[in-house]
């Protein structure tokens, strides 16, 4: 499911605040007519999903943008989308991960974990910054804070969300020298936009997408990271 900004881009945020109507972008159809597909290579199983859906005005066939790899990539990172998924064109059907589907992000984007916020400055109402962490080897570590992203409603919401949560101790296992943190049980996860890891492990320049309902806080580790 996505949704659309006036630049026909899909962003995260527009579809979890449900201002815009959403579409459902379909890439793959493994039944057609009760004939199983999925041993057949994506490239036949392509032709099937695109005419299942024709003349729907809610589902589209997922957009290929080049042949090419590294061409596809250039296109993603012109257009300002958030990246692609390369897919091997002969490959069958595989359930689970596979290196013959792989997500390729254009800018550094990822899951933390929220334990905290800071108290709000100037005009800013509710919080200033919220804290984020990620898990390594069980124990949840201090990434940095984000303090951008966010408008009024997104303020207030979050900061009702994040009451039930507070907490005196920090569940970070390094927490920041911040004062007027207010601590939180690590259990809600944000999308986070970001330059880069710096290496400290320490998120440079981060932006808050939206929260993520779908994934578990223990589920977030390190970039690049399982466990």
């Amino acid at each position: 499911m996505v949704a659309f900004d006036n630049r026909r881009v899909s962003r995260f945020q527009l579809l979890q605040e449900g201002k815009v109507p959403p579409f459902c972008a379909v890439f793959d159809c493994l039944y057609q007519n009760g004939h199983d597909l999925r041993a057949e290579p994506l490239s036949a199983r392509r032709g099937p999903m695109e005419a299942a859906i024709r003349g729907s005005e809610r589902l589209f066939p997922s957009h290929r943008l080049d042949q090419n790899g590294l061409e596809a990539f250039w296109v993603a990172k012109t257009k300002g989308y958030e990246g692609m998924v390369a897919k091997d064109n002969t490959s069958p059907y595989i359930e689970g991960r596979s290196r013959k589907w792989l997500k390729c992000k254009v800018h550094q984007e990822d899951e933390f974990v929220i334990a905290g916020y800071t108290s709000p400055a100037g005009s800013r109402t509710h919080f200033g910054a919220l804290l984020l962490g990620a898990y390594h080897r069980g124990q949840l570590h201090y990434v940095g804070k984000v303090g951008s992203g966010f408008d009024r409603k997104s303020l207030a919401s979050l900061f009702q969300k994040f009451q039930p949560l507070v907490r005196k101790q920090p569940a970070f296992v390094d927490p920041p020298p911040e004062k007027g943190v207010t601590y939180l049980a690590p259990q809600l996860v944000a999308q986070i936009a970001y330059e880069e890891l710096t290496a400290d492990k320490k998120l440079r320049q981060p932006v808050f997408l939206g929260l993520r309902d779908d994934k578990s806080a223990k589920e977030c580790f390190f970039p690049g990271e399982t466990g």
